[in-house]
């Protein structure tokens, strides 16, 4: 029985966690298959935008199934290594890929969990989900991120808060302090996902990584690093076929046709 599902329409690709009965947790072999997922998502020209979702409308992600350590005696390295060689993979990967990815929270997100939508670039969340890093309640530390992704979504000092309190918050707050987007009806989330997705496909998507990579490097570099990276992009990005597109179908009052060239 598989746990998620990937599927691709209109350029955008959707990978749904798919474990209801426990809550979309998540386990190594599901984390693995997820990193392969996104993986190919890089390499495959017909996906611009992937949202990553849960099945169900209660739980986007409840975390780390406490099952995948249940009566294993790991000495301290082990157990770093089993995070390190699966979660932190699946974790870095989304973070490297320059191709845009919206977490549409479906229900609550913990731990792991709530780590996992962090990572994205973009955050859509269901109006009665309810979003904790959780790790504090259980004797733990922040394991997939959150320690990291938080403090430069919220700022460090509600990011301490959060993190230190194991609080949840609902879709409101987290829409108030910046750690979503927007936020949905439970019913309307899944279009309100897409609907940000397909504002974002309809460009060339040569430019959408270009400006995705632009913003990424800009955040680890100083002004002029930036500036003069910045300039390379654009050089480069304004020979394109697609550059050439956007401005004859501007010109001409229609749609634009774009290739990737």
């Amino acid at each position: 029985m598989t746990d998620h599902e990937w599927v691709v329409d209109d350029h955008i690709g959707t990978l749904t966690l798919d474990r209801l009965n426990r809550g979309n947790a998540l386990t190594f072999t599901m984390v693995d298959a997820m990193t392969d997922v996104i993986r190919r998502a890089v390499a495959d020209e017909s996906v611009r935008v992937i949202v990553i979702t849960g099945r169900g409308d209660r739980s986007f992600c409840s975390g780390m199934d406490t099952r995948e350590f249940a009566g294993l005696e790991l000495t301290p390295l082990q157990r770093k290594r089993h995070l390190h060689e699966h979660v932190h993979e699946l974790i870095r990967t989304i973070n490297a890929c320059d191709k845009p990815i919206i977490a549409a929270i479906n229900g609550n997100a913990q731990g792991a969990g709530l780590d996992l939508a962090l990572a994205c670039d973009m955050r859509v969340m269901s109006r009665g989900a309810r979003a904790s890093e959780v790790y504090v309640s259980l004797g733990l530390t922040s394991g997939a991120g959150g320690a990291y992704f938080l403090p430069r979504l919220v700022g460090r000092a509600k990011a301490m808060e959060l993190l230190l309190s194991g609080a949840a918050i609902d879709a409101e707050e987290a829409e108030r302090i910046g750690l979503v987007n927007s936020v949905a009806d439970s019913a309307d989330l899944p279009a309100a996902a897409h609907r940000l997705a397909r504002s974002i496909a309809r460009h060339a998507p040569t430019t959408v990584r270009a400006m995705k990579r632009s913003i990424d490097q800009a955040s680890r570099s100083d002004l002029d690093t930036s500036l003069d990276l910045l300039s390379s992009h654009y050089a480069v990005l304004a020979t394109t076929d697609d550059a050439a597109e956007a401005i004859a179908a501007l010109r001409d009052k229609r749609t634009p046709n774009y290739t990737g060239n």
